[in-house]
């Protein structure tokens, strides 16, 4: 009577965190984020349940069959949920289907050669290695796809070996103790019950507090880039700063500031959506020039930054070289225009600063520098004062 009871409130948890798995779901414009499969799963694992109630103990019937393959469908489903959540694009109903039709004819199979207590093994075995597998995986996340999530991951991964290590032990009971071990009302199926419930009352509030994580995240993300090219705006270059300079070996940092010579003739004579273009074929070559973990960041129509950190003055005038000559060199396709177009840009430096509340000052001292560059003819490096002269042996 106990166990039929939790198992009952286990499929009422289920069900109830279904549905709003479904509601949220229907509000998260184009990526779902896996939350409609996530009910998917908790649908399946709740019907389940509430076979098992129906039959009430260990049989051979069409029921049982289903049951079983729903069983283990809905971890399957909650693995596909969980690529999705990561940005795979995976399908649900097909791979579904092609397992519970291939797990119903194994099951068959094993019950007319070896019997029930063997498909009940079989059952047991095979959510062992498949909660293993997803426990192996969602810890390998915390050092690939879920850096970001490193904490809830780890937590998931023991909540996650708990069932591996619960249904090991069932298969154990059933290889030793034959079918006696599955009743609903002895002292391992209650254990089992009460974990499993606990388990429907943690983890569907955990996984809602991953999507607002992940909805936050982005709207942050969201406010502090430029929207044409995904570079850093000011709010981004700021928040990138503190981090950097925050960090036990922060060294200082040098501002380049980039400006397309005579951009407004480009949009008077193009369109804007060329000068858009334009500006997009600039951000690669940008992205292109600077080095891997360098700052980029656009912070006006026309106007460019890159934030070198960590580097020598000698080789903060050789990048500012080579982006200039790399983007007089580049030709520019503009969609409509036959012939490519050429572009200049003029870049200032400024002098070296040390945290990110010298940001402003640095991007004074970058565009006084920018436009002494443009005074004297564009297409070339402007210089702060106290920035070294280029010789052409830092090239």
């Amino acid at each position: 009577m106990v166990a039929s009871t939790l198992v009952g409130m286990l499929c009422a948890h289920l069900l109830c965190f279904s549905g709003m798995f479904l509601l949220i779901s229907r509000r998260l414009p184009g990526n779902r984020m896996g939350m409609d499969v996530f009910a998917v799963g908790n649908l399946l694992l709740a019907a389940a349940y509430i076979l098992q109630l129906v039959e009430g103990g260990p049989a051979w019937s069409l029921m049982s069959v289903v049951n079983h393959c729903l069983t283990l469908a809905a971890p399957i489903a909650y693995l596909l949920g969980a690529m999705r959540f990561f940005g795979r694009q995976v399908r649900l109903w097909l791979p579904l289907a092609v397992f519970c039709m291939v797990y119903g004819i194994l099951q068959w199979l094993v019950q007319s050669q070896f019997g029930p207590e063997a498909r009940y093994a079989m059952l047991a075995a095979s959510a062992t290695l498949l909660f293993f597998a997803m426990t192996v995986t969602v810890l390998c996340g915390t050092r690939t796809f879920a850096k970001d999530l490193r904490a809830e991951m780890i937590f998931f991964a023991c909540l996650i070996g708990g069932i591996c290590v619960l249904n090991a032990l069932k298969f154990l009971k059933i290889t030793e103790g034959g079918l006696d071990a599955l009743h609903m009302d002895s002292r391992f199926q209650m254990i089992f019950y009460i974990y499993m419930s606990t388990l429907a009352t943690i983890v569907p509030p955990s996984i809602v507090w991953l999507v607002l994580r992940r909805l936050t995240d982005s709207l942050r993300n969201m406010a502090a880039r430029d929207p044409l090219t995904d570079l850093l705006n000011r709010r981004g270059l700021t928040e990138a700063l503190v981090q950097y300079f925050n960090g036990r070996n922060a060294a200082p940092a040098y501002l380049l500031v980039l400006d397309v010579d005579h951009f407004k003739r480009i949009n008077d004579t193009y369109g804007h959506l060329a000068g858009d273009e334009v500006i997009c074929q600039v951000t690669a070559l940008l992205r292109a020039g600077v080095r891997q973990g360098d700052l980029t960041g656009r912070i006006g129509g026309e106007e460019f930054v890159a934030i070198l950190l960590d580097t020598q003055v000698a080789d903060v005038l050789a990048v500012a070289e080579r982006l200039r000559a790399t983007i007089e060199s580049h030709p520019i396709h503009i969609t409509g225009v036959d012939a490519p177009l050429r572009c200049t840009v003029t870049i200032g430096i400024s002098s070296r600063f040390y945290g990110a509340n010298r940001l402003e000052e640095a991007l004074r001292e970058a565009d006084a520098a920018l436009y002494r560059g443009k005074a004297a003819g564009r297409n070339q490096v402007g210089l702060n004062p106290s920035v070294p002269p280029f010789a052409p042996s830092c090239a």
